[in-house]
């Protein structure tokens, strides 16, 4: 059986959940095994349709005080109980920040090995993995084997495609033996987003601005432009380690990865780690003075001059167009 852990948050699931499903169904289909389901706490509750649909045959719901929030120390005991008395022979999760965690975790309360960042695998004896490794500049193929084979899935390594025919509903209640240990480490507050704010990872159109918007002011003309679009705005590491934006708007290796249909950059030179964070968009506009910047060699569509001038014509034509 192959489990796959879906990450939420309080019920909310993220797009790389929905992509570690659909890589776990190929998977499952390969090897001739069933897909099930891993769900934790009693806010997932409604996303077991969800995995039905991706094609989980079985969804686990692990329900256990402390569950209430992230956990990731319990998440893993959760997914390690389900593992042993089920019999998995495989568990994966997405490679989000919480994914890892929970993977990590996991691998070390089994005492397994844990292959990250997973595009490919070819299920031989022992299992031949494809994985990201230096912020996505490299490949590397490595063999995993073991009693239970542990992997996350890289950001848009593959497509999050429900199943052509979903599995017939079945979901099953587990009750994970805790300890106190087990939620030392959990989210104890939550600051929610501004109202009608979308998130990165979300978002169909992100605005980014880097070194060449210049401060914390050059951002408003792309705030204005993202407000257009229906989009979000983010940045490169150094305008969060120069203080202009919060970390939560970081693109990159250290930051957010997206995957937008549309990624404006705009005064981004394009080091390695920020295009590990937005390699995932399907179109790219570069918006930069510099023709020779590393980032170009990403870009769908490239516009050579001034963002501070530009980025204010493009949100001028939006409002025209739209008689404003």
């Amino acid at each position: 059986m192959i489990l796959v852990l879906v990450e939420h948050d309080r019920g909310r699931t993220n797009e790389l959940s929905l992509e570690a499903l659909a890589f776990g169904r190929q998977l499952a289909e390969r090897v001739s095994e069933p897909l099930h389901a891993l769900l934790v706490g009693e806010f997932a509750r409604p996303l077991a349709e969800v995995a039905h649909a991706f094609g989980a045959e079985v969804v686990y719901l692990a329900l256990a005080d402390g569950l209430e929030d992230y956990a990731p120390l319990a998440w893993a005991r959760c997914l390690v109980d389900v593992v042993e008395r089920e019999g998995a022979t495989c568990a994966l999760a997405a490679a989000s920040e919480r994914g890892a965690e929970v993977l990590a975790h996991a691998a070390a309360l089994m005492d397994e090995p844990l292959a990250a960042n997973c595009i490919a695998v070819e299920p031989a004896d022992p299992w031949l993995v494809t994985r990201q490794r230096w912020g996505g500049s490299l490949l590397e193929q490595a063999r995993l084997s073991g009693r239970v084979r542990l992997l996350t899935v890289a950001p848009h390594a593959v497509l999050a495609e429900e199943a052509p025919s979903p599995a017939t509903a079945e979901l099953r209640e587990v009750t994970p033996e805790l300890t106190e240990r087990d939620v030392e480490v959990r989210v104890t507050a939550r600051v929610e987003r501004g109202a009608g704010k979308l998130s990165l990872s979300e978002a169909q159109v992100v605005v980014g601005g880097g070194r060449g918007v210049g401060g914390p002011d050059g951002f408003q003309p792309l705030e204005e432009l993202a407000g257009l679009l229906g989009g979000a705005v983010g940045c490169s590491r150094v305008a969060t380690s120069n203080g202009w934006r919060p970390h939560a708007d970081q693109i990159g290796q250290t930051g957010a990865r997206i995957g937008p249909e549309l990624y404006v950059a705009c005064g981004i030179s394009g080091a390695t780690q920020h295009i590990v964070g937005c390699k995932g968009a399907k179109r790219i506009l570069v918006i930069n003075s510099d023709p020779e910047a590393p980032i170009m060699a990403q870009a769908d569509y490239a516009v050579i001059g001034d963002l501070h001038q530009i980025v204010p014509a493009i949100s001028a034509a939006l409002r025209s167009a739209r008689g404003g």
